[in-house]
């Protein structure tokens, strides 16, 4: 059974229908990388996966589940403008996702259980490459490391499926591909599935495992809004990340 199944997903706003057609098949772990022209509805489905929206038409199951229709635990997004507390430092903008579930009335924890949370959280800021700012406030912070900060609020509630809005698209070539490094290591480590949006179509051959083309195919001049995108091209990449991936997979439950 796939782990995420798209079942002809429509989505329309009014007239103006955005995706049509949809019809996918994912299993767990693949890193999806998804290109195609401005506007073209690639954000709309990273949002569906999300669960901000709810398909006009069809459905998406996440482990043959109906997927849920609001943002949970399992789905964690990092977008291009850094979603990140500028009251808030490095560290309490990351354990604060642990300490918000914990704790809904007052939004904090105490004792032994605030200090495991900041522990862990700490953990994987080191992880990122920020444990020598655990201390700093975000304007303190590059916009490379802004983006660290980001992945690890999305990380620490360990979510199954990692939703990726154009996150380097505002970063200098060379961060860029720190990012990416930084990107793969932690996709191999924690088993996600990513779905990563791209306008760099050189990114989305180098990082993903598979490379999924939005484009509107069908058009009509008297009614712009009548027709939506589809996946035009769904093509496999990396085949030799793929079986590492497997290999790395296998050792853990051996």
């Amino acid at each position: 059974m796939s782990f995420i199944s798209v079942k002809n997903v429509w989505q329309q706003y009014g007239d103006q229908v955005v995706l049509e057609g949809l019809d996918l098949s994912i299993a767990e772990g693949e890193f999806c990388t998804l290109v195609g022209a401005s506007g073209c509805g690639k954000s709309t489905f990273l949002r569906l996966l999300l669960g901000q929206e709810v398909p006009s038409k069809g459905q998406i199951l996440l482990d043959g589940q109906p997927l849920a229709n609001e943002p949970d635990a399992s789905r964690g997004v990092v977008f291009q403008r850094y979603s990140v507390f500028p009251h808030l430092s490095v560290l309490n903008n990351v354990a604060l996702g642990l300490e918000l579930p914990r704790s809904a009335l007052l939004g904090r924890l105490f004792g032994k259980a605030k200090r495991e949370a900041r522990e862990q959280a700490a953990a994987l800021l080191h992880k990122v490459g920020l444990g020598h700012a655990l201390d700093k406030y975000p304007t303190q912070l590059s916009g490379g490391m802004q983006q660290r900060l980001a992945i690890a609020q999305a990380l620490i509630m360990q979510p199954r499926v990692l939703l990726l809005d154009e996150p380097f698209g505002a970063l200098d070539p060379g961060i860029r591909k720190d990012m990416h490094a930084l990107l793969l290591e932690l996709w191999r480590e924690t088993q996600l599935t990513v779905f990563m949006v791209t306008h760099d179509l050189s990114e989305g051959f180098n990082l993903g495992t598979r490379l999924m083309v939005f484009d509107k195919v069908r058009h009509d001049p008297h009614a712009p809004g009548a027709y939506g995108a589809r996946i035009t091209y769904d093509i496999p990449l990396n085949s030799d990340r793929r079986a590492a991936r497997a290999a790395l997979e296998s050792l853990q439950t051996a």
